[in-house]
């Protein structure tokens, strides 16, 4: 069983940044991918970014691209989403998400239904 938490959500004006933090535990996590998925208000949850557990290939939506980057410590068991260039349409609900699995990113996540073990998730609300 692994357990998530996230942290780092807030307030922030557009143009700001953000770093979001998601803390694992479990052993290792080593073994485990993790995606980064959100949800809008009256909207359908959506893969933002993901990193794979073998080669640290990622990928990313379309939407986040060039401003978003997904790095992981996987000795301190964390996975962390830096959001810069917030737009307010980056507002949503922002969840981790944990799938045992050794598949490269190839350029996009799998979907949410792949993914095995989630979060509570951190509230990102980006506005003047």
């Amino acid at each position: 069983q692994v357990q998530l938490v996230e942290s780092g959500g807030g307030l922030m004006q557009p143009g700001g940044s953000l770093r979001l933090s998601c803390a694992a535990s479990v052993f290792t996590l080593d073994y485990y991918a993790i995606g980064w998925f959100r949800q809008a208000p009256g909207k359908e949850r959506e893969a933002v970014s993901c990193i794979s557990s073998s080669d640290g290939s990622t990928a990313y939506a379309d939407s986040v691209k060039g401003r978003f980057t997904i790095s992981r410590d996987d000795g301190k068991r964390l996975v962390y989403l830096q959001m810069s260039s917030l737009k307010p349409e980056d507002t949503a609900v922002y969840y981790c998400a944990a799938e045992r699995s050794s598949r490269s990113a190839l350029g996009t996540c799998p979907p949410s239904i792949q993914y095995e073990f989630w979060g509570q998730g951190t509230q990102v609300t980006v506005s003047s």
